[in-house]
């Protein structure tokens, strides 16, 4: 078996080490992923404890998982609701995907029709985000079970109990969002280049779901789910052709390396339950911790649960783990040529609308914290904070096909990178900022207002063509010093419209001219 070179770990570990030191304000990520881990293992121990199955533990868990991982709606309440919707839609999906288990053809065409339905529900927001996945993975769950009528009502009990004490954890026992209040997940506006969002990828992924399924069951007639289950996740959160052939592309890489992985650690573990459970809950962990600063690494923790899963089954093999690679790349291949042939979106349509949103974030960061140095109470920069990593996570989905190593256009990759990396430097003197503001001896300075209003200039000459880019940076020193916030507050100010001044060159020319910089 070949080697991988020195170069080639060294690169792996320096993109793990990106992932572990990623930007977490407030501890977010951290505090999720450990919530989860707490949330998922009391449903899955309150599951066993009632007596109930493995399939319906299993399926208790998945359904404790997905409420604590795809319901994200911007306050506490409507989160609540949404987790109490999930039943509603999740009961009748299971009951018709289990009642069609021995009519293959029928149960295909209800599939694609939750896939079609699943995703249109995007349109309305987080909430049919949120209850068009569960939908999809309730029935999808019963094809990874191979569940029948005669088991809906043990796992309809462990699905009501796996929310239910999930709920318990994330809206009573550990519920850091009443303090802070949850961000929410960013959405693009209705646009000409993106009209109909949700509509168009509806038919990108039925379509892309139903070459899935019609290859992968020429592949294995037991496991075709998995490279529909690979199709539906490509779409979830993509709003480019670029951006959906890379998420393909970092699925296929994060199964490889989690396979790899499972043939060492699953494999041999026979389904033990202690060290099984052990590993799973590591696996959670992982995967909320890594889906936000990157989707390969999010694969490679899911493709290893999920071998640990079949070996609890006694069904894990070297060969399931095999067909699985296979299953994954037929997904991926489907999804990419739906998202190539049908109702296409250009990356720079997709980019263009995220820069603005995250342009337009960091002005408002300005504007909090100045309303706070000054004075006033009710200003908090913390949850712009938030919501510009999130902005920022999206601008480097949307980018990630012009950077890619394989991306064969010079200029617009060279773009790209200087894109990222200036915003990267606005988004650290905002969050540099934002400490200063929430320093209760930071006293209000003349200067920070006129500072701000050139931030505010400089960001409408970026999102609004024609607009003036303000004063000039030296006038930040024509006043005299006064308190050290303050000082603090000015230089991160300084550094902040430095930055967006230098972003006019990347934004402003030509997409595919060679980049000259200040």
């Amino acid at each position: 078996m070949p080697q991988s070179s020195p170069q080639t770990s060294g690169g792996r570990l320096s993109r793990l080490r990106r992932t572990l030191v990623a930007p977490d304000p407030g501890r977010l990520r951290l505090r999720t992923s450990a919530r989860a881990v707490l949330g998922i293992g009391l449903a899955v121990a309150a599951v066993e404890l009632a007596g109930l199955s493995l399939a319906a533990s299993i399926t208790g868990g998945l359904a404790a998982l997905l409420a604590l991982f795809t319901v994200g709606d911007p306050t506490v309440r409507r989160q609540a609701v949404t987790t109490a919707l999930l039943p509603v839609v999740g009961f009748p999906v299971l009951a018709l995907a289990a009642a069609l288990h021995g009519l293959p053809a029928v149960r295909d065409g209800a599939f694609l029709a939750v896939v079609l339905v699943g995703v249109y529900a995007r349109r309305w927001g987080p909430r049919g985000h949120a209850l068009g996945i569960f939908a999809f993975m309730m029935f999808f769950a019963t094809q990874f079970l191979q569940a029948v009528p005669g088991q809906l009502p043990e796992l309809y009990a462990a699905i009501a109990t796996a929310l239910a004490v999930s709920s318990a954890v994330r809206f009573g026992l550990w519920c850091f969002e009443r303090r802070t209040p949850p961000t929410a997940l960013p959405v693009l506006p209705a646009q000409r280049a993106l009209a109909r969002p949700t509509t168009r990828q509806a038919v990108q992924c039925t379509l892309a779901c139903a070459l899935a399924l019609a290859v992968g069951q020429a592949v294995s007639h037991e496991r075709w789910y998995w490279a529909v289950g690979t199709a539906w996740w490509i779409f979830v959160n993509t709003a480019s052709r670029g951006e959906t052939l890379v998420r393909g592309f970092r699925r296929v890489v994060g199964t490889v390396s989690g396979i790899a992985l499972g043939l060492l650690v699953a494999v041999p573990l026979h389904g033990a339950p202690a060290p099984t459970a052990a590993l799973v809950a590591v696996c959670v962990f992982g995967i909320f911790y890594t889906a936000g600063p990157s989707y390969s690494w999010m694969m490679f923790f899911v493709t290893i649960m999920a071998g640990l899963l079949y070996g609890l089954l006694g069904v894990l093999h070297p060969g399931l783990l095999a067909l699985r690679l296979e299953q994954t790349a037929v997904g991926a291949l489907a999804a990419a040529l739906a998202v190539v042939l049908v109702l296409p979106v250009t990356t720079h349509a997709a980019t263009d609308a995220w820069i603005r949103r995250a342009l337009l974030c960091v002005r408002e960061c300005a504007a909090e914290a100045a309303r706070r140095l000054a004075g006033d109470e009710s200003a908090d920069p913390s949850p712009r904070v938030a919501e510009l990593e999130l902005l920022l996570g999206r601008v480097r989905a949307a980018l990630a096909p012009l950077v890619h190593p394989l991306s064969p256009l010079a200029a617009r990759k060279a773009r790209a990178r200087e894109v990222l990396a200036l915003l990267d430097d606005c988004a650290r003197q905002v969050r540099g900022l934002a400490e200063v503001a929430a320093d209760p001896d930071a006293s209000h300075d003349a200067r920070l207002t006129a500072a701000c209003q050139r931030v505010e200039a400089a960001v409408a000459s970026l999102v609004a063509p024609g607009a003036e880019a303000g004063e000039a940076l030296a006038a930040l020193d024509a006043a005299p010093h006064h308190h050290p916030g303050a000082e603090r507050a000015l230089a991160h100010l300084h550094g902040l419209e430095t930055a967006l001044t230098r972003l006019a060159a990347p934004l402003k020319s030509h997409p595919r001219a060679p980049l000259a910089l200040p």
